[in-house]
């Protein structure tokens, strides 16, 4: 009987294909290829079983080097400065899991963050390593977030993304637009923007759309209903900036605030707020809603 293929995304590991060069081993191209990681560090990872072949099984430090070789490896970040938020388990079954994400917690490892993201954190409380995000959400957006916990049907749930077979909608608040007419929807082309973490709107046809209206007034700030036709990174954070409401606590939009660091008391007044699709294994209609509130 053969081996089933090592996944590299359902064990949250990172991929490398060894690019060419003329290392004997191994461990000599990881430590090149990598350079802020110190050659211990490779050597602790692998004796503790963190790096692994295209199989699955573990790589030693004599593991001779060869062009185009597949390496799985486990990002890890020494030292994680810890984020002091708590997610919330809104509902569980064998194929999916839905997820309160406070504000400034990342959904999946990046850069400095490894174990303190809602990926990590569900894979722990609930004992299941095939856990997939279907969607992902800003660091600092709060709200709802899907998961595949089986491989078995995760197609079928991700494919409700593109073909735009789930309704999704978001709170905000964001300074008043009296002289705007609302509700209104929003198009615009976003583009990748300075610095290299922003997007913008550029010209061309429109890639994004936007349903934006009011849901409740309050002086000079108003708490504005999102409805995005399209996901594209930052798009509903751009798209209030560009009516000329940027999003209140916004540390990108309309401009960057240089070296903000995360303010846990005022966080992006933006919020996943509700899900709504008919789940494509069971037939039943779906409908999740954040507990978190966004307060003035």
């Amino acid at each position: 009987m053969s081996t089933p293929a090592f996944n590299a995304a359902e064990h949250q590991a990172s991929t490398l294909y060894l690019p060419p060069g003329q290392w004997s081993t191994v461990l000599d191209c990881l430590c090149d290829h990598f350079r802020a990681i110190s050659r211990e560090q490779w050597l602790d990872r692998m004796a503790r079983g963190r790096v692994l072949d295209a199989d699955g099984r573990p790589v030693g430090p004599q593991l001779a080097y060869k062009e185009g070789l597949r390496i799985h490896y486990f990002r890890e970040v020494p030292n994680e400065t810890p984020i002091p938020v708590q997610e919330t388990i809104l509902y569980a079954d064998e194929h999916l899991v839905v997820a309160d994400k406070p504000h400034f917690l990342p959904v999946t490892p990046a850069g400095e963050y490894v174990e303190h993201t809602l990926l990590r954190r569900l894979i722990r409380t609930l004992g299941n390593p095939n856990l997939v995000p279907l969607h992902r959400i800003d660091r600092h957006t709060a709200g709802l977030v899907l998961f595949s916990a089986n491989p078995a049907s995760r197609s079928a749930y991700q494919s409700l993304f593109p073909t735009r077979q789930i309704d999704k909608h978001y709170e905000a608040i964001a300074p008043a637009l009296p002289d705007l007419p609302l509700p209104r929807i929003h198009k615009s082309r976003l583009i990748d923007g300075e610095p290299f973490f922003r997007m913008q709107e550029g010209p061309g046809a429109s890639n994004t759309e936007t349903h934006v209206s009011v849901i409740e007034k309050n002086g000079d700030l108003w708490r504005y209903g999102l409805s995005p036709v399209t996901g594209k990174k930052h798009q509903l954070r751009v798209h209030m900036a560009a009516l000329g409401a940027g999003i209140c606590n916004d540390p990108f939009y309309p401009q960057v605030i240089k070296d903000a660091v995360d303010d846990y008391a005022n966080p992006l007044k933006l919020l996943a707020k509700t899900l709504r699709f008919i789940d494509p294994v069971t037939g039943q209609a779906r409908y999740f809603e954040s507990r978190i509130e966004l307060d003035w």
